[in-house]
């Protein structure tokens, strides 16, 4: 598939702190679904989560995902993209403090747990609708 550009109306809202849903495909081919913050840069989406846990250990054996979101103000307006991760990196609390800051005004994430290895992945929209 071919990366696609993000629509400006939807980077204005991807830009808020909407929440999303975000899909991806367990080992056993069904469906694993859960509420992800998300940073948008450019028409990359990127997402924070901690080693170990479905979302980074699916997106590795099966890139494809599928994200869906309405703005806050028009909740009846669902929009979904779906795509790939492309990059996985253990960069530290960079990309989930910049998160907390969005979605909670906290300066930095405090659920933070010692040991514990966040991934921040990339992902690539192939398609987008509603």
């Amino acid at each position: 598939m071919v990366a696609v550009e993000i629509p400006g109306d939807v980077k204005e809202i991807l830009d808020e702190p909407v929440f999303v849903h975000m899909g991806t495909v367990d080992p056993d081919g069904s469906p694993q679904l859960s509420i992800v913050w998300i940073e948008r840069q450019g028409d990359i989406i990127r997402i924070s989560s901690v080693e170990g846990r479905a979302k980074p250990h699916n997106l590795r054996r099966d890139p494809r995902c599928s994200l869906s979101f309405a703005p806050l103000e028009d909740p009846y307006r669902n929009i979904v993209m779906r795509g790939r991760a492309v990059s996985f990196e253990n960069a530290g609390m960079g990309l989930i403090d910049r998160l907390a800051r969005k979605y909670l005004g906290s300066e930095r994430y405090e659920w933070a747990r010692p040991g514990q290895v966040r991934v921040d992945i990339d992902i690539e929209i192939d398609r987008i609708s509603g």
